[in-house]
């Protein structure tokens, strides 16, 4: 099976770099998007730290090969099997593995973000604004109609967002820590909140190489079954908060 490192560093381990999330209030959600981003309400959320890449298929590979688990199906495939590019089809199960692998071999606490907190962080103090950027359009990023032909990119291509984190709205979705509820808004807390108890679907944030319109705005919200693998799903780590309990 391919691989996209070699046996010599296979015995590394590798932590994330790290953007500091200042704690602090901020409106969650939006006018512009669909149902489930409304009503649009005030949130803080405590100072944590984000990744500030997708975690890497180089990464991934130290995690595979300390723990003897199975790479992901699309390393065979050449669009999506360099040591760059974001891990994909990894499910919500294999990302939170990948935690708790990193989070015993390192004693730091490493764990998915929430929805708030994945909001707050892609917003980077742009309050009210549509992108990470600002309210122009997508489209007026840099080479835009150039890229995702037909994978995900290598990670930190292009500028980071005003907290220091790369590729925030785009290139793949991200698993986040909450069960997904469509209506969460309504009687979601103000403070740090994790999202309903149960579900059957794991919320998600951020842009896709593979849909129409790439790049999200901050508020778009997502979704899939914990389970499932798809070509278009990754993720990055938080570290920190106390907002968050250990374990969860």
């Amino acid at each position: 099976m391919a691989s996209p490192l070699n046996a010599f560093h296979s015995a590394l381990v590798v932590e994330p770099t790290l953007a500091p999330i200042p704690e602090g209030w901020f409106w969650m959600g939006s006018k512009a998007g669909q149902d489930n981003e409304r009503p649009i309400h005030r949130v803080w959320v405590d100072a944590f730290q984000l990744a500030a890449y997708q975690i890497t298929n180089r990464e991934y590979e130290h995690f595979l090969r300390a723990t003897a688990s199975q790479s992901p199906p699309l390393w065979n495939d050449p669009n999506f099997n360099h040591p760059g590019q974001p891990v994909v089809a990894v499910s919500w199960f294999d990302a939170m593995k990948y935690c708790e692998w990193l989070t015993a071999a390192t004693g730091r606490r490493y764990r998915l973000p929430t929805e708030a907190e994945w909001e707050r962080a892609a917003r980077g103090n742009q309050e009210g604004k549509l992108f990470p950027w600002g309210d122009a359009s997508p489209e007026s990023l840099p080479d835009y109609a150039m890229r995702w032909k037909s994978g995900p990119e290598p990670v930190g291509r292009y500028a980071p967002n005003a907290f220091g984190l790369y590729d925030i709205s785009e290139n793949v979705h991200e698993w986040c820590s909450d069960w997904y509820q469509p209506d969460y808004y309504a009687i979601s807390p103000d403070r740090n909140p994790r999202g309903p108890e149960t579900g059957k679907r794991r919320s998600s944030r951020g842009g896709s190489w593979r849909h129409h319109i790439k790049v999200t705005r901050c508020a778009a919200r997502s979704s899939i079954p914990p389970e499932f693998h798809y070509a278009d799903y990754g993720f990055r780590m938080a570290c920190g908060s106390a907002g968050v309990p250990a374990g969860s």
